[in-house]
């Protein structure tokens, strides 16, 4: 089946999230109750509310995101290429920017997002801050009334599951044990809430975001037993 799918077809993404708000003060009175209410069970007695507002970027309710990285293949004269972009903008603009690029070039049937555990995070956290800035779902995030078999994703989390619904591995973890040059050689996921609010360093995220993508891809590569992208092959445009 994944054989099946020309590698110019998919288009591999990640994002980066981060709380909507630097402080938790910041909130309105009735979204720090939401929120206290929200994370009563992952909190329990070991932090407060206020505490656990630094993990606010992983619900589309309380957090934003801040870039979407994308690349996809490109075939010419027998020479593969993967081209590399990043949408940084302001969340609204960066959204509308993300749903044009789906819109004019990634909207035909046999096309596909790819991202790892996009499935449970990337895709539907795109999906619920496009319906909050009131902005139309494009084609690729609108699933409503599709059947499991027509949602056009895929998800290298889950291809590696082969069926093994308990099992998590993290991307960090599949470049390893798949011998992928890791992405994960500056911050992680934990660190990009810091970067952004106390560094103001997003071209660092995007650098960080892009790496995970060009991993991405490069997990497909290895599970369709091919070779992988060399660094010559990748272009930021």
């Amino acid at each position: 089946m994944l054989h099946s799918i020309k590698l110019e077809n998919i288009l591999f993404l990640d994002i980066e999230t981060v709380p909507e708000f630097k402080d938790f003060n910041e909130l309105s009175e009735d979204k720090k109750l939401l929120w206290e209410e929200k994370t009563q069970y992952q909190r329990k007695e070991d932090f407060t509310a206020q505490e656990f507002y630094d993990r606010a970027g992983i619900w589309a309710e309380f957090g934003k995101i801040v870039c979407i990285s994308v690349g996809f293949f490109s075939f010419k004269n027998g020479e593969r290429t993967f081209r590399l972009t990043t949408f940084k903008d302001e969340e609204r603009t960066l959204l509308q920017q993300f749903t044009a690029l789906l819109n004019e070039h990634f909207a035909k049937p046999q096309h596909l997002l790819c991202a790892h555990n996009g499935k449970e995070f990337d895709f539907p956290f795109i999906a619920r801050r496009m319906l909050i800035h009131e902005l139309a779902l494009p084609l690729k995030l609108n699933l409503f009334g599709k059947k499991p078999w027509e949602v056009p994703h895929l998800d290298t989390l889950e291809l590696w599951k082969f069926g093994d619904y308990k099992h998590f591995t993290s991307l960090k973890l599949l470049t390893n044990v798949l011998k992928i040059p890791s992405p994960k050689d500056d911050i992680s996921g934990s660190d990009v809430r810091n970067v952004f609010y106390n560094e103001n360093d997003l071209n660092r995220i995007v650098k960080y975001c892009e790496k995970d993508v060009l991993a991405i891809a490069q997990v497909i590569l290895k599970l369709r037993q091919e070779n992988l992208l060399e660094i010559s092959e990748v272009v930021s445009v």
